[in-house]
């Protein structure tokens, strides 16, 4: 356990390739990583990354795939384990990021229902008054899940929507995936040459 540790949660929400790729940027750093991963999140790993997640036996190959990531960093709790250290407010971190986060992580968050151990990690950054964010990929966005978003905000969580700019001229989706990837990064103080900064296109 130290200050600079890190949690990342995978929710239900599309946009997969985000966590795994936000995963992947953050090991590559050096950070040490807290991960949990939602049953809803696995499904949509599948869907959008053709990868057999388990949840029971978790093994970081199944979620980077191909690609070779250093994972000696990388603490895998299950979602229920309450008795893990990022449940509790003593577990010093740098922060945690929700990446993709779902309308129904967003809903738990807001009205403090800690059901599982995101729920619960979430809940604990923002009464520690430490930095939260959530990536929700949603739309069109109702007034239900307007309001859960606003009262996230005024709990002190950053919402961080995965909307990719397109001054950067993407050439593909992997240059789309790293824009929002490098904004988290900003937020989370990690350096990075993710992108084109608007000065520099």
């Amino acid at each position: 356990m130290a200050a600079s540790d890190l949690v990342v949660a995978l929710t239900g929400a599309s946009g997969a390739p985000y966590g795994v790729r936000l995963l992947e940027v953050l090991l590559r750093a050096g950070r040490t990583v807290h991960l949990s991963i939602s049953p809803a999140a696995t499904e949509v790993i599948a869907k959008e990354l053709d990868r057999k997640v388990r949840l029971d036996h978790f093994d970081p190959a199944e979620l980077f795939g191909p690609v070779s990531v250093p994972v000696e960093r990388l603490h895998y709790h299950g979602y229920r384990d309450f008795m893990a250290g990022i449940a509790s407010g003593s577990f010093l971190t740098a922060g945690m990021v929700i990446c993709p986060c779902s309308m129904g992580t967003v809903a738990a968050i807001a009205h403090g229902l800690s059901q599982n151990l995101i729920h619960r990690a979430a809940d604990v950054h923002l009464k520690e008054r430490r930095k939260l964010i959530l990536v929700p990929r949603e739309t069109p966005l109702g007034i239900v899940q307007l309001r859960n978003l606003l009262a996230c905000a005024e709990a002190g969580a950053v919402i961080l929507p995965a909307m990719p700019a397109f001054y950067t001229r993407p050439r593909d989706l992997s240059d789309v995936v790293d824009f929002v990837v490098g904004r988290v990064c900003d937020q989370l103080g990690v350096e990075h040459a993710l992108l084109r900064r608007w000065s520099e296109t």
